[in-house]
C-alpha cells in the first residue's frame, strides 16, 4: 500500500472517529453535518448563498437545503434574501447558532482535555501546518480533479 494511501486513509478513520466523538455531543435530532455548516458560517463566511456552502461541503444543493432547513427550523440561522439579488438567498448564522456551536464546543473539552493528555501541544502544533497545507491543495484541485 502506497504510503499515499495510508495517509488518506488514516485521514478518513480519524475523520469517523472525530464525527462519531462530535455527534454524541449534540442534542438529539442533530448530525455532524449541520454542526459543520454553523462552524463553516463562522470560521468562513457568513453571510453565503445555499449553493456556496453546497460547493464547500460538495454535496447536492438539496442536501444542503434539508440541512439548513432544520437549521432555521431550530433558529439556529436564518434565510433572508441577497438585496443585491432578490431571486437567491443568504444565509446568516444567529445569536443562538453561535450559542449552539459554543455549547457544542464546550461538550467537547473532556475530550479534548483526553487527548490533550495523550498528545502534548507540541506534537499538535508539528501536525498543524502540513495538515493545512494538504487541506488547501485539496481544496484548490477539488475541480481539477474531476
Amino acid at each position: 500500500m502506497s504510503d499515499y494511501f495510508r495517509l488518506f486513509n488514516e485521514i478518513g478513520i480519524i475523520g469517523q472517529l472525530s464525527r462519531a466523538l462530535l455527534e454524541a455531543r449534540l442534542p438529539p435530532g442533530f448530525v455532524a453535518a449541520q454542526f459543520s455548516v454553523l462552524n463553516y458560517l463562522v470560521r468562513v463566511r457568513d453571510g453565503s448563498t445555499p449553493l456556496d456552502i453546497a460547493q464547500a461541503f460538495q454535496v447536492p444543493k438539496n442536501s444542503m437545503t434539508h440541512s439548513l432547513h432544520v437549521l432555521e427550523r431550530e433558529g439556529l440561522i436564518e434565510i433572508r434574501k441577497n438585496p443585491q439579488d432578490g431571486r437567491s438567498r443568504l444565509v446568516y448564522i444567529t445569536d443562538k447558532g453561535r450559542m449552539f456551536r459554543e455549547d457544542v464546543i464546550g461538550a467537547l473539552a473532556p475530550d479534548i482535555a483526553r487527548i490533550a493528555a495523550a498528545f502534548p501541544p507540541d506534537f499538535v502544533a508539528r501536525l498543524l501546518p502540513d495538515l493545512e497545507t494538504l487541506r488547501k491543495f485539496l481544496d484548490a484541485d477539488r475541480d481539477v480533479a474531476r
